[in-house]
C-alpha cells in the first residue's frame, strides 16, 4: 500500500461535482435537504461514496455501521445515544439487507419522527430483502453498473494522483483497457489491482507497468481475451458449435477457457440456453431445464462453487440427442408473417367478451376439447388460408420420436371425424 489509506478510499470524491456515474440520479439529488435513501446496486459503483458526500454537506452528525459486523443492542444503543443528545443524525447502514426483519423494526420510529435521516446501501433486491414499512418510508435509488467511460475517468483521476504523488508512473499502451476490462463496472476493484500492481514492482525510480506484470497479477491468459472484440466471439462460436457437435471435451474446454479467461458467465449460460433449445430442442425436453437449473444455481453459488453445476450442464447438452426442428419451426413461422398479411382470427376460435361480440356469433361454434372422448375434437385453429400448414416437423431421434408418435395418433383422430 502506497498511502496511509487504500486506494479507492484516499481518491474517494467528496463533492457530487466530482463523482462519475449515475448522473439522471445525482441531478435529483438535493444534498442541502438530504432525504431517507435506500441504495441499492452492484459492488463499487459508488453507493457509500454517495452517503459519506451527502453526510459531508449535511453538516449533522454522521453516524456508519455495517449490518454484517453490526448487532441489534449496538443499534439500539446508537440511538438511544442520539435520543439523549436531541439532536438531529445521519445514520449509513452499509449492507442493510444483512439486518433481519426485527433490526430493520428499530429504525422506524426514528426515521417517522425525523430523528434521524436514513441512509442504507444494499447489493441485494430490497424488494426481497428489505421489510416494506421501511421501504415505504424511504427512497428507493437504483444504480447501474458504472460504464467503461465512467471507470476511465476515475482511473485517469487515479493515475494523475499517483503521479503528483509518486512524481513519475507510466504503463503500456492498452493498459487502461485492460484494466477496465478487468474491472468490469467495479471501481472497488480497478483502483484495488491498479494499487496491487504497484506493489508487485521492482524497486525502482522509475514507475513503470509492463504487461508482464499486469499478467503476473491477473493470469496471463486474461491479456489474449477481449471482451468486446473477436476473441470473445470466437470462443463463444467454438463453444455452441462444440455442443452442436456432441463434443462433451470440447465443450467443457471452451468453457472452462472463457471462464477462467474473465468472460461474463451470463454470456456463457445464454449460449448454454440458447443450445439447449436451438440445437436439443424437444429430443431431450430436459435440456432447457437443465441449463436454466444450473444457471440458477450459479448464481446463487457463485464461484468456484457455480463452476460445477456448469459443467453438470455443459455435459448433459453436449451428450443429449440433438434436433433443430423447434428452431426450423420458428424460422418457418417468421417467414410466413413477414410475406403475407396478418389473417384473421376464425369466428369460432374469438372469445365473445360482449353482448356485440357474441351477437356477431364470436365463439358460437367452437367445440370444448373436454367435452369429448381423449380431450379432442376435430376443428381448425389455423386461419382458413393457412389450413392444412405443418410448422414443426420432429426428427426421428430422442424424444421427438415420441412427439412423432403422438401427432401421429392426433392425426388419426382428426381424420376419425
Amino acid at each position: 500500500m502506497f498511502f496511509d489509506k487504500p486506494l479507492h478510499n484516499t481518491i474517494r470524491p467528496s463533492t457530487l461535482e466530482q463523482f462519475h456515474g449515475h448522473y439522471n440520479f445525482i441531478k435529483s439529488l438535493n444534498i442541502s435537504n438530504p432525504e431517507n435513501l435506500i441504495i441499492w446496486g452492484p459492488p463499487g459503483v459508488g453507493k457509500s461514496t454517495l452517503a459519506y458526500i451527502i453526510a459531508s454537506h449535511s453538516k449533522i452528525p454522521f453516524y456508519q455501521l455495517s449490518a454484517v459486523l453490526t448487532g441489534k443492542k449496538e443499534v439500539k444503543d446508537l440511538l438511544d445515544s442520539i435520543d439523549a443528545k436531541g439532536e438531529k443524525s445521519l445514520i449509513f447502514i452499509d449492507e442493510i439487507h444483512s439486518f433481519n426483519k426485527s433490526q430493520q423494526h428499530i429504525f422506524l420510529k426514528h426515521i417517522e419522527d425525523g430523528s434521524i435521516i436514513f441512509i442504507g446501501a444494499t447489493t441485494e433486491n430490497p424488494s426481497f430483502e428489505i421489510i416494506q414499512p421501511l421501504l415505504s418510508r424511504v427512497r428507493l435509488i437504483k444504480l447501474e453498473k458504472l460504464t467503461n467511460d465512467d471507470l476511465k475517468n476515475i482511473l485517469l483521476n487515479a493515475i494523475t494522483f499517483l503521479k503528483e504523488r509518486l512524481g513519475t508512473l507510466s504503463y503500456y499502451s492498452s493498459f487502461i483497457e485492460d484494466l477496465i476490462n478487468y474491472a468490469d463496472g467495479d471501481a472497488r476493484v480497478m483502483l484495488n489491482t491498479l494499487e496491487r500492481i504497484l506493489a508487485s514492482l521492482p524497486e525502482s525510480n522509475i514507475i513503470e507497468i509492463k504487461e508482464e506484470y499486469f499478467a503476473k497479477i491477473l493470469g496471463e491468459r486474461y491479456l489474449k481475451y477481449d471482451k468486446n472484440y473477436e476473441e470473445h466471439y470466437n470462443l463463444l462460436s467454438a463453444f455452441h458449435k462444440s455442443l452442436r457437435g456432441s463434443d462433451v471435451d470440447a465443450s467443457i474446454y471452451w468453457c472452462m477457457r472463457m471462464l477462467n479467461s474473465g468472460e461474463e458467465p451470463r454470456n456463457i449460460f445464454r449460449r448454454l440456453i440458447a443450445c439447449a433449445s436451438e440445437d436439443v430442442g424437444n429430443a431431450d425436453p430436459n435440456a432447457l431445464t437443465i441449463a436454466v437449473n444450473a444457471w440458477q444455481s450459479f448464481e446463487f453459488l457463485g464461484l468456484p462453487e457455480g463452476e460445477l453445476p456448469l459443467i453438470q450442464s455443459v455435459i448433459y447438452i453436449a451428450s443429449a440427442p440433438k434436433s433443430n426442428s423447434v428452431y426450423l419451426s420458428r424460422n418457418k413461422v417468421k417467414k410466413l408473417l413477414k410475406d403475407c398479411k396478418n389473417y384473421p382470427v376464425p369466428i369460432h376460435l374469438r372469445n365473445p367478451v360482449t353482448k356485440e361480440m357474441k351477437s356477431l356469433n364470436y365463439g358460437k361454434t367452437y367445440k370444448y376439447p373436454h367435452n369429448y372422448q381423449y380431450s379432442f375434437v376435430n376443428q381448425e385453429y389455423l386461419p382458413e388460408e393457412l389450413k392444412g400448414t405443418r410448422f414443426y416437423s420432429p426428427k426421428n431421434i430422442g424424444f421427438e420420436k415420441e412427439i412423432e408418435k403422438r401427432l401421429l395418433w392426433w392425426e388419426k383422430q382428426k381424420n376419425k371425424g
